[in-house]
C-alpha cells in the first residue's frame, strides 16, 4: 500500500469539481453506475439532505453527489426537503441520470432556508467544471469547507490478494461540532474496486468506527454528518488489504479534522490499551480527548495526569486505579507521568520538566494503559482554546 496523489481523482473515471461565492460552495461528483454505500449521523434532528439521501442510497446505487457549504439546510421543514431535492434535480437533469441516483449534503449554520438561487449558480458552476485532475479533486474538498483553514484530502493504492492493483480517494471536511458518532464532518469516497453494496457497507462501517467515529474536537454531534464511499459494481473483491487501505485512508482524513479543529493549536492522539474489551479500550480513548478540562491542560502545557485519570474513571470502561498507566510522547521523546498508579512526575522531578516540555509541542500522544485486558483503541483530538470560543460565540451573527 502506498500514498498517491490525486485524492478522489486519482480514481479513474470520477469527475469533480468545486465553485465558490462569499460563504457558500458547492461540490458536484460524477461516477455514473456506482455501488453505493453510506453512513449517517445519529442525531435524532437531521438535516434535509440527510433525509433525501438515505432514500437515495437504499437501493445501493449512484451516480453523483452534490454537497453545498454556508448552509446546513436543517431545521427548516417542508421547504428545506423542497431544497434538497432540486438540488438533486438540477444535477440529474444535466448529467442525463434519474435524481434518485444524486445524493445531497450540505454543511454550515443551522436553521436557516437555503439561499437556493446562490446555491443553483454554484452547481451549475461545478457542472460545467467537471474533470478528472489533481486540482479537480483539490477544488471540490476546497468547496465544502466551512471554518476548515485547508482542503482535506487523501488517496492510496494497494494490491488486492488476486493481483489488482486498485485505488481509494477521498475528500473530507469537518473542524468543528466534532464528536463521537461523527461530527459536522462530510466525507466522500471513491474506489475502482468491483464490489456489491453490501460488501461496501460492511467495509465502510468498520472503517468509520474506528476513524471517523474516534474523532472529537469539541463534543457536540452534528445534524448533517455523511460518508458515501462508491465504486464500481460487482461482488468479491474485498479482502484484508482493501480494508487495510480503507481503514488508512479514513484514519488520515480524521486525523486532518482533529488537527484542524476550530482554533486548535495543538492535536493529541490517545491510545487506550490493556482494557478488557475493544469497546471499553473506544470509549476510554474518547473520554479523554472529548474532556473539556484535558483539552484545555494541552492549550496550556499542563501534563494533568489527574485530568487524564478522571476521564477514564468515568467513561464507562473497567479500571483500576492501582494498576493504570500514563506516558506523554512527542517524536522520540516520552514520559511516564503514572507507573502502575504511582504518580511519577512530582514537583522538581525530571519526569516533570520532560512531561511539561512534551506538552508545549504541537502534537502530542497519550497512552494510557489499563493492565486489565488485551485491547486496544485509538481517539484524535485537538485542545480547546481562546479561538474555539471566539469563533463559535459569532457563528450566526
Amino acid at each position: 500500500m502506498k500514498k498517491i496523489e490525486g485524492g478522489i481523482c486519482s480514481v479513474e473515471g470520477v469527475k469533480a469539481a468545486g465553485a465558490c461565492e462569499d460563504n457558500y460552495g458547492v461540490t458536484v461528483i460524477h461516477y455514473p453506475g456506482s455501488s453505493a454505500a453510506a453512513v449517517f449521523t445519529r442525531n435524532k434532528v437531521q438535516a434535509a439532505p440527510i433525509i433525501i439521501t438515505r432514500e437515495s442510497v437504499k437501493d445501493g446505487k449512484l451516480s453523483a453527489i452534490v454537497a453545498n457549504s454556508g448552509n446546513a439546510n436543517c431545521f427548516t421543514g417542508k421547504e428545506g426537503i423542497q431544497h434538497a431535492q432540486t438540488m438533486a434535480f438540477q444535477v440529474a437533469e444535466e448529467l442525463d441520470i434519474p435524481p434518485a441516483d444524486v445524493a445531497v449534503a450540505s454543511t454550515g449554520i443551522i436553521g436557516r432556508q437555503l439561499p437556493l438561487p446562490i446555491i443553483s449558480k454554484l452547481i451549475n458552476h461545478s457542472l460545467q467544471r467537471l474533470s478528472n485532475s489533481p486540482e479537480a479533486s483539490k477544488n471540490a474538498a476546497e468547496a465544502i469547507m466551512t471554518t476548515d483553514t485547508y482542503p482535506k484530502e487523501f488517496a492510496v493504492e494497494t494490491t488486492l490478494d488476486n493481483g489488482k492493483t486498485i485505488r481509494i480517494g477521498g475528500i473530507t471536511k469537518g473542524s468543528g461540532m466534532i464528536a463521537p458518532n461523527m461530527g459536522t464532518m462530510l466525507s466522500f469516497l471513491v474506489t475502482d474496486i468491483e464490489a456489491s453494496p453490501s460488501e461496501l457497507e460492511e467495509s465502510l462501517k468498520k472503517s468509520v468506527e474506528k476513524t471517523f467515529n474516534m474523532v472529537v474536537v469539541d463534543g457536540d454531534q452534528s445534524t448533517n454528518d455523511i460518508v458515501i464511499l462508491l465504486s464500481r459494481p460487482g461482488h468479491g473483491n474485498i479482502d484484508e488489504k482493501f480494508q487495510e487501505a480503507l481503514d488508512y485512508l479514513c484514519s488520515e482524513l480524521a486525523k486532518m479534522m482533529a488537527r484542524d479543529g476550530e482554533g486548535a493549536t495543538k492535536y493529541m492522539e490517545v491510545e487506550v490499551k490493556g482494557a478488557k474489551t475493544l469497546n471499553e479500550a473506544r470509549i476510554a480513548a474518547k473520554s479523554i480527548v472529548k474532556s473539556p478540562l484535558v483539552k484545555t491542560a494541552l492549550f496550556g502545557a499542563d501534563p494533568n495526569w489527574g485530568r487524564i485519570v478522571a476521564a477514564v474513571g468515568y467513561s464507562g470502561a473497567i479500571m483500576n486505579e492501582d494498576t493504570i498507566s500514563v506516558r506523554l510522547e512527542e517524536g522520540e521523546r516520552f514520559v511516564d507521568i503514572v507507573n502502575n498508579g504511582e504518580i511519577m512526575a512530582f514537583e522538581g522531578t525530571e519526569e516533570l520538566e520532560l512531561a511539561e516540555s512534551i506538552m508545549e509541542r504541537e502534537e502530542i500522544k497519550i497512552t494510557v494503559d489499563l493492565a486489565i485486558g488485551d485491547y486496544k483503541a485509538t481517539a484524535y483530538g485537538c485542545d480547546l482554546s481562546y479561538e474555539y470560543v471566539s469563533i463559535n460565540s459569532e457563528y450566526s451573527t
